[in-house]
């Protein structure tokens, strides 16, 4: 069965009860943060960081302006990835492991909630080396 979701299409009863939470979760706003690989870069940062990072100590590990690390650290605050503080007139960026652990944990329930397939994978066995 092929379903297509996207805002014209209208799926099934069936469908819409067993995976309506699996539409909400998989927010287009989350996965294009993580789209990118200096998002993703700069995600990885600050979750090896001693804690919270200003843009200007965050620049360094980006090839790109100030402003474009700004964008990247805003655009995965907006996502949810990220959490900031503001102090004085600087804005101090820190991975919000509770959210995003929450957000991925949610997904991975809804996913195997609404999909046959998800329920019934099961490890394969090891094949045993030819010789």
């Amino acid at each position: 069965m092929v379903v297509q979701i996207n805002n014209r299409a209208t799926p099934s009863p069936a469908l819409a009860a067993c995976c309506g939470p699996l539409q909400g979760l998989l927010a287009p706003k989350f996965f294009k943060a993580l789209s990118d690989p200096r998002r993703v870069g700069l995600l990885i940062e600050l979750a090896v960081s001693a804690g919270p990072r200003n843009v200007g100590e965050m620049a360094p590990c980006c090839p790109t302006d100030f402003s474009v690390v700004s964008r990247h650290l805003s655009a995965l605050k907006d996502a949810g990835i990220l959490k900031s503080e503001k102090k004085g007139r600087e804005v101090f960026y820190e991975v919000d492991y509770q959210a995003l652990t929450g957000a991925l944990r949610q997904m991975a329930d809804a996913i195997e909630a609404c999909c046959p397939a998800a329920k019934q994978t099961k490890p394969r066995a090891k094949r045993a080396k030819r010789k």
